[in-house]
């Protein structure tokens, strides 16, 4: 899911307002005006429906703002980039669990948290480089993948250490296992290079 400036200035918004009144009190005029926006710049673009189903894509994009090192392996590199999400939701602490609330109580938040997640799995992958096809059906792996990640939400909710180290723990043992019994997340990436000379020779002949 794809954020245009407006939605994404909404979200910032309204996650920094949820640090202080609850996700569902949140209306769209106090969003805009924290914002700095017009209530205007919103019509045909995002209300606050919109901007509730927008908090876990927003999340996401942490997600491919770091940079990854081709020799990890393909564990190190997913618990990298999802500790890239966690990191971005525990500088919003406080407002990212008012809209975790709201999104654990309500039918509507039940609703898109199913289909968040599944995005939340697959947007992962891509970053670590591991969503090429493989011997498992992708919706296996990204099932696989959402319940690592449920769990690691459920231990960061908990956490007491600036350095996230009950996330971490979560996370990674939960990547163990995956591991362990599927066995997808095994094998060495490396992005794809240009062909030498001497192979496109070869293939020429």
């Amino acid at each position: 899911m794809s954020l245009d400036e407006t939605t994404r200035a909404g979200v910032r918004a309204a996650i920094t307002l949820a640090e202080t009144v609850p996700w569902d009190e949140l209306t769209l005029a106090a969003i805009a005006e924290a914002a700095g926006l017009g209530l205007k710049d919103f019509h045909a673009i995002a209300d606050k429906d919109e901007i509730s189903r927008s908090v876990e894509a927003w999340l996401d994009e942490a997600m491919s703002e770091g940079c990854l090192d081709d020799e990890e392996t393909a564990r190190s590199r997913l618990f990298d980039v999802l500790m890239m999400r966690f990191d971005a939701m525990e500088a919003h602490r406080d407002g990212v669990l008012s809209f975790l609330r709201w999104r654990d109580r309500s039918l509507a938040g039940l609703a898109l948290r199913v289909k968040a997640r599944a995005e939340t799995a697959r947007w992962a992958l891509a970053c670590a480089g591991l969503d090429k096809a493989g011997r498992l059906p992708r919706g296996v792996r990204l099932a696989g993948l959402g319940w690592a990640i449920a769990q690691a939400e459920r231990a960061w909710r908990q956490e007491t250490s600036p350095d996230l180290t009950r996330t971490m723990a979560a996370l990674d043992g939960e990547l163990i296992k995956a591991e362990e019994r599927a066995g997808w997340l095994t094998g060495s990436w490396r992005r794809p290079t240009q062909a030498t000379s001497e192979d496109t020779d070869e293939d020429e002949t």
